[in-house]
């Protein structure tokens, strides 16, 4: 327990937006026909949607071109933000020029470089979830239907 007082939603939307835009990887959740896959990859945020790249024929890769839907997972268990989201494929010409360079700098990692060859996906979330103790869970949605609320 944190001994802290539960955040008000503009606090908490100011916290997650600021956890969005400093970490640099996030746990992503996706489902298919082998079942529920949990794996963590690096993103880039742009204040609306986050960049994410794996190899195509992975299972998550796989998972995202075919469903879409998403959970991302930031934080410990105890100052955690999770996103519900829809992915889709973006061909590395169809990224905004610049964005690709912007993705390896910030993360350190260029699927360019590789032989396997990567896919980009785009992530626009829907949902927004944020607490850091059970007296957080009430109030703990900061997003929905894609947009902020407060």
């Amino acid at each position: 327990m944190t001994g802290a007082p539960p955040r008000g939603l503009d606090e908490r939307v100011r916290d997650t937006r600021a956890k969005l835009e400093s970490a640099i990887d996030l746990w992503v959740a996706t489902s298919g026909s082998p079942g529920v896959h949990l794996v963590p990859l690096s993103h880039l945020w742009d204040g609306a949607t986050f960049l994410v790249s794996t190899p195509r024929a992975s299972v998550t890769g796989r998972n995202l071109a075919e469903d879409g839907r998403v959970r991302l997972g930031f934080g410990p268990t105890r100052d955690v933000v999770v996103v519900d989201g829809v992915a889709e494929p973006v061909a590395l010409d169809d990224l905004v020029p610049g964005t690709a360079d912007a993705f390896a700098a910030r993360t350190g990692f260029d699927p360019r470089e590789l032989d396997e060859p990567y896919q980009y996906f785009l992530i626009r979330p829907q949902r927004v979830q944020a607490w850091r103790e059970a007296d957080e869970l009430r109030g703990r949605d900061l997003m929905r239907e894609g947009h902020w609320l407060g």
